[in-house]
């Protein structure tokens, strides 16, 4: 399991992911990402590492990358839910979810389920 902290970079990185699959973040993807986000306790955290991304310019793949790392390093967690539901939310944002924003999401989807399968299938029986 990874730090708490470092979880929440992720899910920014993630949602970064989203908005740029379309190929540019636009204001409405921000405004609906930030509206959510004042809710969540780890707000500031999912912003921040969103911001960086953005500011950096990195590629959907590498950012995807350091952030789907951390995921499978932490394990299963009830908070996968929340992120899906504000991928979602952000990917509907500007003239709803397109293909690209689906697949990332479908990725990020089995991705997961194919790391924690195989997590469980190391572990030795009762």
């Amino acid at each position: 399991m990874v730090k708490r902290e470092r979880l929440y970079d992720a899910f920014g990185e993630l949602l970064y992911v989203i908005a740029m699959a379309d190929g540019a973040i636009q204001e409405e993807e921000v405004e609906v990402l930030e509206g959510i986000l004042n809710k969540h306790t780890w707000a500031k955290e999912i912003k921040w590492s969103f911001d960086y991304e953005k500011q950096k310019q990195h590629t959907i793949e590498e950012a995807y990358a350091k952030a789907i790392d951390v995921c499978k390093a932490n394990g299963p967690d009830p908070e996968y839910k929340y992120l899906m539901d504000v991928m979602y939310l952000v990917a509907d944002a500007f003239d709803g979810t397109v293909k690209q924003e689906e697949d990332l999401i479908d990725r990020f989807k089995c991705d997961l389920h194919e790391e924690f399968i195989k997590q469980l299938s190391k572990q030795k029986p009762l």
